[in-house]
């Protein structure tokens, strides 16, 4: 979808295990961030999208997570939508209240992405991303992955999420087609935890080298525990104005959101383009770029391996090279396209309704030169790409946003 609207103001939490927090905390001090970054107040706001995925398994609240969350700020009157649509449910809030204000409806709106993951019993956890699959299909599935998984573990759903072992068999498939190795998988956890021991957000700042990750405990083969996205709880918050808003407001260095694409998953053929092709294609088209005039990218790296095949799919190297490219230094700080410079989805945490939000906060501020000892000097378009759930042999949902000073 083609798009005009602009990012006014980001805020964000760090992303942990937030114990002593719950949602209505959490999501506040985002908002609260987002909104002064913006120059506004709460109520200058006209209507505000809120993504989350799991509280009504950890925490019990359903149907007006955003209403409850927003109130305990004074927010109220104003439409409250509420957005779940797994891992993505985040880009997705964005989308919608892009879209909002591109078709003029609204001049200033709030998108929030707030998620509280972690509980005492672990297996609401894991069961919260259990129910992002057909749940008719549950069991049939988590046999199929255990009777696949080439590991002594537990099996799927019981002792890790079960995405873990989707994740591990994508990346069989893809070491034995293309003679992807271990050591490539390693070196993208490892480089996403160099960024990350930059980021004062993120939920593990500890630099870990490509050995450090090899060597840690096994979860799947071949995903060691660093290779693996972390639980945790965080909230992240922007603010999407109108041009004219933007105007108004005098913004320096205005982001402008480009274009956002979704598609939602499929049975499609072997050698069909997937949901993360089809997004990237059509954003491509609609910013009229290319990959190679990217500067900066937010990708869905949920696993190691997720990242080295999201290079192939948004074409950043042609398919089976992605192994190859991260090795070469190209997507690290400093390389030709750094990807993941806030540590990525494995470093600076996976609380899932704010992961769309989060990869957002992280890209405006790389835009706007305000990235600190992660900027990548000279930045001008980024691209962020969030999915999640599974549909078939696909995502369930999978969007692609880019943006632009």
């Amino acid at each position: 979808m083609r798009l005009n609207a602009f990012i006014a103001g980001v805020g964000m939490t760090r992303f942990a295990k937030h114990h002593d927090k719950g949602l209505k905390e959490l999501g506040a001090e985002a908002v609260r961030a987002a909104v002064a970054d913006a120059g506004l107040t709460l109520a200058d706001l006209e209507a505000a999208y809120v993504g989350n995925c799991a509280a009504g398994l950890i925490t019990g609240q359903e149907s007006i997570r955003g209403q409850v969350i927003l109130g305990a700020l004074g927010m109220g009157k104003i439409p409250i939508i509420n957005v779940e649509n797994a891992c993505a449910s985040g880009s997705t809030a964005l989308l919608q209240a892009s879209a909002m204000v591109t078709a003029g409806l609204y001049d200033a709106v709030l998108v929030l992405g707030v998620e509280k993951l972690t509980h005492p019993d672990k297996m609401r956890s894991f069961a919260a991303f259990a129910g992002a699959i057909d749940v008719d299909e549950l069991q049939e599935m988590i046999a199929s992955l255990a009777s696949s998984a080439a590991s002594d573990e537990p099996g799927a759903g019981q002792s890790r999420s079960m995405f873990m072992d989707v994740y591990a068999m994508a990346a069989r498939a893809h070491m034995a087609r293309w003679g992807t190795t271990r050591e490539q998988f390693a070196a993208v956890a490892s480089k996403n935890s160099f960024h990350g021991s930059l980021n004062p957000r993120a939920q593990f700042r500890e630099a870990l080298s490509v050995d450090d990750v090899l060597h840690d405990r096994l979860i799947v083969e071949p995903l060691t525990r660093s290779m693996c996205s972390p639980i945790g709880d965080g909230a992240a918050a922007v603010v999407v104005v109108s041009e004219r808003r933007a105007r108004a407001l005098g913004l320096s260095r205005p982001v402008r959101i480009l274009t956002s694409v979704m598609h939602s998953g499929w049975n499609h053929a072997e050698d069909e383009p997937d949901t993360v092709e089809l997004c990237a294609r059509e954003a491509f088209e609609e910013a009229a770029i290319g990959p190679a005039d990217l500067d900066v990218l937010e990708l869905h790296d949920a696993s190691a391996p997720a990242e080295i095949i999201g290079y192939e799919q948004l074409g950043l190297c042609p398919k089976g090279e992605g192994g190859r490219l991260v090795e070469s230094g190209a997507t690290r700080l400093g390389g030709r396209i750094p990807v993941n410079t806030s540590g990525g989805l494995l470093r600076k945490g996976h609380p899932v309704g704010a992961t769309g939000v989060a990869q957002i906060v992280e890209l405006c501020e790389q835009l706007q030169g305000r990235a600190g000892a992660r900027q990548v000097e000279g930045a001008r378009r980024a691209l962020a790409q969030n999915g999640g759930g599974k549909k078939g042999n696909d995502a369930a949902a999978m969007l692609v946003t880019i943006l632009g000073t």
